[in-house]
């Protein structure tokens, strides 16, 4: 299942503020140079993390999942001005080209790269969230959420992306593979949570939003 219509993605690209250049330098080079490139937030979507940034004003920022660095930057042009963000990925071949990026940008003293296994790394920081990022292996959504959210600050954000999954969430759970068979449970699992309120927003590969009570 491909959504949007690609017409009206074209159509609301248009009507989107443009990428900042080194993020359309970095989404150039994703797509000429790295595998699984439909993995990068892109355009409109970037624009969103950023917008929702912006309007947070997160002081700490945890991204699980970096892939090739844009939606860390997109994100880091919502920091105060004391603001870190910290991004975790276990694929060490890209950290060259994270660290590249991360370097060019404005925010460069605001990025620190852990590259290793998510679920160790987390615990070994001591920060209080204020915005928290999912987008890495899907079967382990649920595992991260249980992780940070008691570490999260009241009002946080905590957005996870690929939550529609093509669609394939609306397939029978008889029929869902184990990606697919996760990403269900965890929205389940924030539907029924009581310690946030969320939003799924059928933008792009699906987002979840909740804020956290």
């Amino acid at each position: 299942m491909e959504f949007p219509d690609p017409k009206i993605n074209k159509y609301a690209e248009q009507f989107t503020s443009a990428e900042p250049a080194l993020l359309a330098e970095l989404n150039r080079e994703t797509w000429s140079k790295v595998i699984m490139p439909r993995m990068l937030s892109g355009h409109i979507q970037g624009r969103m993390l950023s917008s929702i940034s912006k309007m947070a004003r997160p002081r700490r920022i945890l991204e699980i999942g970096t892939y090739t660095g844009y939606s860390a930057l997109c994100f880091a042009e919502g920091l105060t001005e004391d603001g870190m963000l910290h991004t975790i990925d276990i694929n060490e071949e890209l950290e060259a080209m994270i660290r590249k990026y991360f370097e060019k940008s404005e925010y460069s003293q605001k990025l620190v790269l852990h590259i290793g296994n998510a679920v160790e790394i987390i615990g070994d920081l001591n920060e209080k969230w204020d915005l928290v990022f999912i987008d890495a292996d899907k079967e382990n959504y649920s595992t991260y959420f249980d992780l940070i959210i008691d570490k999260m600050t009241k009002g946080g954000l905590i957005i996870a992306d690929n939550v529609l999954w093509s669609g394939k969430v609306l397939d029978s759970e008889e029929k869902m593979d184990k990606e697919t068979r996760a990403l269900h449970e965890f929205n389940r699992k924030i539907q029924n949570d009581r310690r946030v309120e969320n939003v799924l927003f059928p933008i792009r590969d699906g987002l979840m939003v909740a804020i956290v009570k």
